[in-house]
């Protein structure tokens, strides 16, 4: 993650009361602002456990558990729902259209379990960016970073009174989906065939074990090409996720956003943090599909045999 300008939450120098590099501004800890610029992956990991502590790394867990399974819940299902209706309907109309129905199917299904499950994903952004400044002052739980985001927006003297609260939740949703349909579209569209492949290699012999690695294979490769290159819609994503003043969050759109970053530092920007978003994208696909999948082999042939 790179310093992101004076409107977002990382641009706060008020400091971790565990940073030896603080100074005093009145009863503040103020931070150096070298403190806030990440020069890459090794040096965020260094000067969070510096300055925060090594547990903090994990902040943000409990959103991403609680988001992990209904997101999976909608999207692994409807997936194979989709591509499944699709591929039977361009096999009947128009066959030349088939090998395009992973792309479409993961795009819709995708989209399906962001708009559902987005308000645990900018809670789970946001516990991430909260930074401790005061000693014995626990992080904001999740319906405590939602409720947050509510109440900032009513109490907005920028916004009209009448504006609704809840819309808030729904935040960088547009930069979400923008990263998202593209990554699923091209996650499946390369998954499908590797793992096709990969199975037709073992043929009638398959079990759950070549199941899991043809899955594992497949979700791996496309997981990571797809992170690649989405990876400037994660950028954008974070930045409006993190955005503190609640106006101009509601108005920003994701060109905008992009525009801002690319003259904030050029392409090099847009691309930040591309080595943990791949390293993450590609195993986490990699698991969620080969274990989904093993499940799908194992009860049909339990229901199958019985």
């Amino acid at each position: 993650m790179a310093y992101f300008g004076p409107n977002m939450m990382f641009a706060d120098l008020r400091c971790s009361p565990s940073c030896a590099r603080a100074g005093v501004q009145g009863t503040v800890s103020i931070c150096p602002t070298d403190c806030f610029h990440y020069k890459g992956t090794l040096d965020v990991f260094y000067k969070i456990i510096r300055q925060e502590g090594f547990t903090s790394l994990w902040r943000g867990t409990n959103a991403g558990l609680a988001i992990a399974v209904p997101t999976v819940g909608i999207y692994m299902p409807f997936y194979d729902i989709f591509r499944n209706w699709l591929e039977e309907f361009t096999t009947r109309s128009v066959p030349a259209a088939t090998p395009y129905a992973p792309l479409v199917a993961g795009a819709l299904a995708r989209s399906l379990a962001c708009a559902i499950c987005y308000p645990l994903e900018l809670a789970r952004t946001r516990m991430q960016a909260f930074k401790e400044t005061q000693i014995g002052k626990k992080p904001p739980g999740v319906w405590r970073t939602l409720s947050g985001v509510i109440s900032n927006v009513k109490s907005s003297s920028n916004l009209q009174n009448n504006w609704p609260g809840y819309r808030a939740l729904w935040t960088g949703m547009g930069a979400q989906l923008a990263r998202d349909v593209p990554f699923s579209a091209i996650c499946w569209s390369t998954a499908e065939p590797i793992r096709r492949k990969l199975l037709g290699l073992v043929g009638e012999e398959a079990n759950a074990v070549s199941v899991l690695g043809a899955n594992f294979s497949a979700g791996f490769v496309a997981g990571s090409l797809a992170a690649a290159c989405t990876c400037p819609f994660d950028v954008a994503k974070t930045r409006r996720q993190i955005e503190k003043d609640p106006a101009r969050a509601l108005n920003m759109t994701t060109r905008q956003t992009l525009l801002e970053i690319w003259r904030d530092g050029g392409w090099r920007r847009l691309f930040t943090g591309v080595g943990p978003r791949v390293g993450r994208a590609g195993p986490s696909f990699g698991i969620v599909i080969s274990f989904y999948e093993v499940m799908k082999y194992v009860l049909h042939h339990r229901f199958a045999t019985s």
